[in-house]
């Protein structure tokens, strides 16, 4: 066949798994020697020389212009040869002057394609071949562009894993607003979606980070413009993406609640439920998909929406209107604990929103959730109106109802399914997951509910303790510090406002626990002191020294008890600084026996100090060793 008889012009692959470069033919001009011919030689002859193929039969010679024509076959072929080859050798080109062959031998190689099928082909099937290569070639950069920027994130991520550095910041801002402009340029053109919706996943990652940090502001702007994106493609609207742009739309709207605009935030996601019920009712009319498969799809998205409608809408419901002089008649919440669900207004709401265990403690959570407030920054909320604390108060006693009613059996032990509570939200389930409960027990420590903290931590860790994987583990530990470190907090011995679960003994269960897992009889025996500052410094040490590295606790809680641990120590580690003189006078004292006791008594304090000091700071060492150097498997640890 004549299509046969000519050599590929294209790469082949074989040439690009071995070691050498592909050999690609010159082109027709080169190869070829004129003719002598007169100098009256007419132009139609000349191109007859410059273009053998015109001699060649045309493609309709081989039958229909479809993909079973072989001349279509062999130029559909080595085009997708030619492109297959730059998307795998484009990487290797590393010097200028390897990218500048590398680019000639390829636009050679593309030329001698149109030049050697040009005359056979039909125009208008030429002419769309052209422009799909072009749209494939428009593609590969911008796909190479959006790597070479999430390469780049990668990179500061390495040297700056949690962008303490101004440099850092400013390098992730100028990455979104490369990702941006590469969604703008392709966007008008919807056969390029999925450029679009590959950034759309760039973005949220790095904005995910800089959430993390504290940097919701500068994010907000780039998961909006991510948003606005999935909702411009015709595509990019069907159900499958659904789930996708329900993430986006809550991290815009937790960005709004960081940002302190919380009226942003609930107006966005009401914006959103409206767009997620335009999607319900194009479903309506087709019957693409199962509607078991539809209902859980848009369920999810749903709930998600008006947990962050409740967010707000728990709150502003409650505010007292300043037009009116009427005092509200406010309720005795330690009265209405002992009645039946549901007793507050803040039930009642729950109720009305969310008809499953699950969504309702998902709310909870995420109304007492505050991602601008550490767990160890313990206080009630920082607002003089009475009516928020009351709301404060009100969803802990929900949540402490929820948790009671869905997750304690019949021995009064709490027990939990190994499913996540989104899952379960979704399957309208009436229980709660032991993620979930251990994130509303850290919440409780935070706002000082302790009565409500210990007796449901105490709980929470017996059902941890007979569970193996490493999540339960690691949550077994923080509960385990924040047990540890509540008497040093609570020094004033406060109960909060929420009653204790049932079958717990005010006091004891927890301290007994903390002397079985972090305190020797020999530690106490030794240094004579079973202070709370002890207990701390020993169960740091047992936490963080003795752990798995997939085991280790929250880096948060850590480092806040380190940190509180230095503090407390600091003024005593200065004191122990005795000069020669004062030892020396000191020594002489100890020599009669009267003396003797109460020196014993102020070395052994001393110690105790020094030993308290000392655990920390080998908890420091081998936090920062196993967390950070570990990681990186360096062999001189």
């Amino acid at each position: 066949m004549a299509a046969q008889g000519s050599p590929s012009s294209s790469p082949s692959d074989d040439s690009t798994t071995s070691g050498s470069r592909p050999e690609l033919p010159p082109t027709s001009t080169a190869t070829s020697r004129s003719p002598p011919e007169s100098k009256g030689s007419s132009r139609s002859s000349l191109l007859q020389w410059t273009c053998p193929e015109d001699s060649l039969p045309l493609a309709v010679f081989y039958g229909p212009l479809d993909a079973k024509n072989p001349l279509l076959a062999s130029c559909e072929k080595e085009i997708q040869e030619l492109l297959g080859f730059m998307r795998k050798k484009k990487a290797l080109a590393t010097t200028e002057e390897e990218k500048h062959e590398f680019r000639r031998r390829c636009a050679t190689s593309l030329f001698n394609i149109w030049t050697k099928y040009a005359p056979r082909l039909p125009a208008d099937y030429y002419n769309e071949k052209l422009l799909k290569v072009g749209d494939s070639l428009c593609q590969m950069k911008f796909h190479a562009l959006s790597g070479k920027n999430m390469c780049n994130y990668q990179l500061v991520c390495d040297s700056d894993e949690n962008l303490k550095n101004k440099e850092s910041v400013v390098q992730c801002l100028h990455i979104l607003s490369s990702l941006r402009l590469i969604m703008q340029v392709a966007l008008p053109q919807e056969h390029l979606c999925w450029i679009i919706f590959n950034g759309t996943i760039y973005i949220y990652t790095i904005c995910r980070k800089l959430m993390v940090i504290g940097q919701s502001s500068k994010a907000l702007e780039y998961l909006l413009w991510a948003s606005m994106c999935m909702e411009s493609l015709v595509p990019l609207l069907s159900l499958r993406y659904l789930t996708w742009r329900t993430t986006l739309y809550t991290a815009v709207c937790q960005c709004c609640y960081d940002c302190h605009a919380g009226i942003h935030g609930e107006a966005f996601a009401r914006r959103a439920l409206a767009k997620i019920d335009e999607l319900r009712q194009l479903e309506l009319m087709s019957s693409s998909k199962s509607q078991e498969e539809s209902r859980r799809y848009f369920r999810e998205a749903t709930m998600k929406m008006a947990v962050m409608i409740f967010k707000r809408g728990v709150f502003e419901s409650r505010r007292k209107n300043k037009a009116l002089f009427r005092p509200k008649i406010r309720i005795n919440l330690r009265e209405v604990q002992t009645l039946s669900w549901p007793r507050t207004v803040t039930e009642r709401l729950l109720d009305e929103m969310f008809d499953s265990t699950a969504s309702q403690f998902l709310a909870v959570l995420e109304a007492l959730s505050d991602s601008n407030r550490r767990i160890l920054q313990t206080g009630p909320i920082v607002t003089d109106e009475v009516e928020i604390h009351d709301v404060v108060s009100e969803l802990f006693m929900a949540g402490k109802e929820l948790l009671i009613m869905s997750n304690i059996g019949a021995d009064g032990m709490l027990d939990f399914p190994k499913t996540s509570l989104l899952e379960l939200m979704i399957g309208r389930k009436d229980v709660i997951s032991v993620d979930a409960a251990v994130k509303f027990i850290k919440l409780a420590f935070t706002y000082e509910e302790w009565s409500l903290f210990e007796s449901s931590a105490v709980h929470l860790i017996y059902f941890l303790q007979r569970q193996d994987d490493p999540e339960s583990k690691k949550a077994e530990k923080d509960l385990t510090l924040l047990i540890a470190m509540e008497p040093l907090i609570n020094v004033k011995r406060n109960k909060g406002l929420i009653f204790p679960l049932e079958n717990y003994k005010e006091g004891q269960s927890a301290q007994i626990y903390l002397k079985k897992i972090a305190v020797h009889d020999t530690c106490l025996k030794t240094c004579g002191y079973s202070e709370d500052i002890f207990h701390l410094a020993a169960t740091l040490y047992v936490c963080v020294c003795t752990a798995p590295q997939d085991a280790q606790p929250d880096k948060e809680i850590v480092v806040d008890t380190i940190m509180f641990l230095w503090q407390k120590c600091k003024l005593g580690i200065q004191r122990l600084n005795i000069s020669r003189n004062d030892y020396a006078k000191f020594t002489q004292k100890i020599s009669t026996n009267k003396v003797f006791l109460s020196c014993h008594t102020h070395f052994k304090s001393k110690f105790f100090l020094f030993f308290t000091w000392l655990m920390t700071f080998i908890c420091i060492y081998t936090y920062i060793k196993k967390i950070f150097f570990l990681a990186l498997n360096d062999p001189f640890f």
